[in-house]
């Protein structure tokens, strides 16, 4: 298949087993949510009766006190005592084999295909990190809200967009599942769609 480029004539030809793949909603939403949940830390983590520091031996002896019985002050109902059903570090990170990863990048976007979500642009540049220069290019792209992709980010493009609600920045080998799907447009550049092709082929 051709994908035609930007305010230009010419087209990009590409293969139809990237660019026009069946769409795989339940595959889709399962590498979104594997991604997110990898991004995840993990790391809380609390004192359950075991690990708060004391609770040796017993507050007071069982009878005679008058008291209710007890035999430890890490109890988890006393004041600064163990956590009942303490949180530990865990790692969130769902399994997608390598296979199923790559389909479901080509379902996302042989989907923003479709739905004509993909920009190709035969560049991406700016002469100076100047944000009013890129919002001009933005202009002639005609987005308001989208991803950028570019093969190799310097720091012109990078320091130009930062300032500009709504438009993200990325270097092709950084893409991501959740990045492709979050914003109206993905405008790439010819290199890096070339460089996409291949990484799903």
């Amino acid at each position: 298949m051709d994908l035609s480029l930007h305010n230009s004539k010419k087209s990009v030809s590409v293969s139809d087993a990237a660019f026009a793949a069946e769409f795989n909603e339940a595959l889709v939403h399962q590498l979104v949510v594997s991604y997110m949940a990898s991004g995840r830390a993990g790391t809380k983590a609390q004192k359950s009766r075991a690990d708060v520091r004391g609770g040796g031996a017993k507050p007071w002896r069982q009878k005679g006190t008058g008291r209710a019985r007890s035999g430890t002050i890490n109890s988890p109902i006393w004041r600064s005592g163990g956590v009942t059903f303490a949180a530990k570090p865990r790692d969130f990170g769902k399994k997608l084999n390598k296979k199923m990863y790559r389909a479901g990048m080509r379902s996302i976007v042989s989907e923003l295909v479709r739905q004509d979500r993909l920009l190709v642009v035969e560049s991406i540049s700016v002469s100076a990190p100047k944000t009013k220069e890129m919002v001009a290019n933005l202009a002639k792209f005609g987005v308001t809200r989208a991803l950028l992709l570019t093969d190799g980010l310097d720091d012109a493009v990078r320091l130009s967009t930062r300032n500009i609600p709504n438009i993200d920045v990325m270097d092709i080998s950084k893409v991501n599942p959740l990045s492709l799907v979050r914003q109206d447009k993905v405008v790439i550049e010819e290199a890096a769609l070339k460089k996409l092709e291949e990484r799903l082929s």
